[in-house]
Formats: C-alpha cells, structure tokens, sequence
C-alpha cells in the first residue's frame, strides 16, 4: 500500500491508537480525516497535529453518519482509505444483574457500524483504487472471558473482513484486517484483564510504527506483537490466557 497522498478517514481518531496512526499518517503527507463525537477531543488532536481535518460524528447515529457520508462525497470525493478504528469495551460478569449493560452500545460501535458505514461508503471507494483497513484485535481469536462481548465483536469483524475481502477481490478496493496487541490506550476503562497483566502493554506510536511497516508490505493481515501469536493459536490459547 501506498502510505503517502491519500485522503484517510480514521473513525474514532482522536484518540489511542486512531490518533496514533492519524499522526503518523499526516506526517507522511496524508489529508487526514478523524471523527468522533466529542469535539474537544478532536480539537485536542487538531492542536497537535494541525494538517488533521476534523468532523464531529456519532456513527451509532443514523443521521450524524448519513451526514458524515454526504459531507465526505461533497467535500473529499477522492477518499481512498477508510480506517474503521472506533471501538469500545465493557468487562462483565455475566451472572451479575448488570451484566448485559450497554450491551447494544458495544456491540454497534465495535461492529454493526462499521458494517453500515463500509456500505454506505464503498460507491465512493470504489471510483478508483481503495482500501479499507478494518481494526480488529488479537482477541478476535482467543477471547478474554471477562471482556466476552467485545472479543465476540472482533471475532464478528474478523469474520465479515474474510467475507469482504472475497466479494470485492476482482474489485478497484482492497481490504485490511489490523489486529493490536495490549496497546496503552485505556481501552476498557485501563483496568486490564487478569490474564493479560503479565503481558508487556505496546503503546499507541510503537503500534501505529510497526502496523504501517507492514502495511506498506501489502499485507492483508497486519498482526501486531502478541496479536500473530494469538492468530496463529487461536483457542488454543483460552486456557492459558483465563486460567482454570
């Protein structure tokens, strides 16, 4: 992949690893496109790195996400990338009254609206070459059990990107699985899970450094540290990574 003069959405991008690899991008004389709902936060990153373009979005909104989409086909009709980074995480215990809260909220973030706007946006993508870079994690293929909803949404991205990837081979786009490792983001709140408090936390530049390496590669899966282990065991690793 071409890692310069490109025209990049980075959905939650003012933040962790979206801002990450928001700066990196620019830096290498990308037009950078980050969204989220919070304005001051993206005015934060804006301040940092001041060639970032900025839109305030709630995508698990219907409307704010047709509104982004249209802006995006008026304003930056050559958008060539789409990065769908946006994700959250809630630990539960699912024999807890409260187990299932924000259950929907979970689970569109990390993956209904990604589908929706990958839809919504590949008449645009596919006028000319493209790619989608879809952001998974190393626990879309070994889950920790108490964070099990969003470990089955990754699975659940993992799964859709195979599929995408099939229907749009003979196609103008590409598709991208980017799986982190335990990168310092405060995903989840930044408490982390028992079974992963021994495992060395990557931090968002040390990521986006290494992922875009790869991506430069042409690579459809980029696997990030402890994220290729994870690939390549799969469930394998379930016991070891939440005891007995």
């Amino acid at each position: 992949m071409n890692l310069t003069n490109n025209t990049i959405l980075i959905t939650g991008g003012a933040a962790g690893i979206g801002f990450a690899l928001a700066r990196a991008l620019a830096l290498r004389g990308n037009r950078v496109i980050i969204c989220g709902r919070n304005q001051a936060a993206l005015d934060s990153a804006q301040a940092q790195v001041p060639e970032l373009v900025t839109r305030v979005c709630d995508l698990n909104d219907s409307a704010s996400r047709d509104a982004l989409v249209g802006w995006l086909r008026a304003a930056h009709p050559d958008l060539n990338v789409l990065i769908n980074n946006a994700g959250v995480q809630y630990r539960r215990q699912l024999v807890e009254p409260d187990a299932l809260d924000d259950l929907e909220l979970e689970v569109a973030t990390n993956f209904t609206t990604p589908v929706l706007l990958i839809g919504a946006l590949l008449p645009t993508l596919q006028r000319h070459p493209s790619v989608i870079i879809n952001v998974s994690s190393g626990l879309a293929f070994a889950p920790m059990a108490d964070v099990p909803v969003y470990c089955a949404t990754k699975a659940a991205l993992h799964s859709y990107t195979l599929s995408l990837r099939h229907q749009l081979r003979h196609t103008s786009v590409r598709v991208v699985e980017m799986a982190p490792p335990i990168v310092d983001t405060g995903l989840g709140g930044g408490a982390r899970s028992s079974g992963t408090t021994s495992a060395p936390m990557m931090s968002a530049g040390d990521f986006a450094a290494d992922a875009l390496a790869q991506l430069a590669t042409g690579q459809d899966e980029v696997l990030v540290g402890l994220s290729a282990g994870s690939r390549k065991m799969g469930e394998a690793l379930f016991a070891r990574m939440n005891g007995a």
